[in-house]
């Protein structure tokens, strides 16, 4: 099998930028990651494994663009001849990663698009708080955290997820779990959602994300990420990586990249220069409090945090929706 080669993965990326994302990087990412879960249901397919690990930021000319992989855990959710939709159930396993889990399936529900759009959700969250409530919960058994992850969930509103940081995040919860379980998604009115709080907060979509300032202001270009794979302790089920789909978007723009390079991230190798291990070092996190941003301080704190705010007409553009979002490193038969 041929696969592209693409850059760090925004779980390594979060790592490298201090577990925090500014509310500019993350808006940015959610335009682009809501495109690529459209296509992959556009396809006929749910990803149900939604989560940081499995989105990778391109290289070279295309170090701007997000590209989801790892089709190990997807599923038809219509049959590609009568074009039916899958059948509701209720006595279905947890398949996924029970931290960015839907509370339906956490519940046993068969899943559909309601859950990777669910799932984006907590990812957008993890991003900008640092943390889930529910991460680092203790229990004797993987069935009995899971349990714990779910009774958490429920006890959480997007109310008391979102709080502190702008209500868009905490409508977009609302909207996902108030979908019914076969119904269409609307996508373009949840990118609206982000598009227009991108505007308020006065950024300019110029594709710097936190990363691309880091590691420009970096002194020390060779620092790699020691990925200790947070994410295993969540995962429902285990699998190879055995497909992948990259989004392309023409759109995009074409600010050079500010990737810390050459390293080595995690258990992937993303570029074609060898890192010796011991050159490698680990990055520090920051010391980021895990708590909500504070309203009244919401604003300025997270201008600060994004860069500077725009200082000419609001611009934002959605990633080009003519485009083909390939999908050639698919296996076969999910393809037809």
């Amino acid at each position: 099998m041929v696969m592209d080669l693409l850059g760090p993965s925004l779980e390594d990326l979060f790592t490298f930028c201090g577990r925090r994302f500014s509310a500019k990087t993350v808006l940015t990412l959610a335009e682009q990651m809501l495109w690529r879960i459209e296509y992959v249901h556009y396809r006929g397919l749910i990803h149900r494994d939604i989560k940081p690990d499995n989105f990778l930021m391109g290289i070279g000319p295309h170090c701007n663009r997000v590209f989801i992989v790892d089709f190990g855990l997807a599923k038809r959710f219509r049959d590609h001849r009568t074009k039916c939709h899958i059948p509701y159930r209720d006595d279905k396993n947890l398949t996924g990663t029970a931290r960015y889990a839907s509370i339906n399936a956490h519940a046993g529900i068969e899943q559909s698009r309601r859950d990777d759009i669910e799932s984006l959700g907590y990812v957008f969250m993890y991003f900008l708080r640092g943390h889930l409530p529910w991460q680092g919960l203790k229990a004797n058994t993987k069935k009995q955290k899971y349990e714990r992850i779910y009774e958490k969930k429920l006890a959480t509103s997007p109310e008391a997820l979102c709080k502190g940081y702008p209500v868009e995040f905490e409508k977009y919860l609302h909207f996902a779990r108030g979908l019914a379980f076969d119904s269409l998604p609307d996508y373009a009115f949840l990118r609206g959602i982000f598009r227009r709080l991108f505007r308020s907060l006065n950024f300019v979509l110029d594709y710097v994300y936190d990363w691309a300032l880091l590691g420009t202001n970096s002194s020390n270009t060779n620092q790699s990420i020691l990925n200790s794979n947070p994410e295993c302790e969540d995962s429902a089920n285990q699998h190879q990586n055995n497909g992948e789909c990259q989004g392309i978007d023409n759109t995009v723009g074409s600010t050079p990249c500010a990737l810390p390079a050459p390293q080595v991230y995690g258990n992937h190798t993303h570029h074609n220069i060898p890192v010796q291990q011991s050159q490698t070092q680990q990055v520090l996190p920051h010391s980021h409090s895990r708590d909500g941003v504070q309203q009244s301080t919401f604003h300025s704190q997270f201008v600060n945090q994004s860069g500077n705010a725009a200082t000419q007409p609001n611009a934002y553009n959605a990633p080009g929706t003519s485009v083909e979002y390939g999908m050639r490193c698919m296996p076969t038969e999910m393809r037809r």
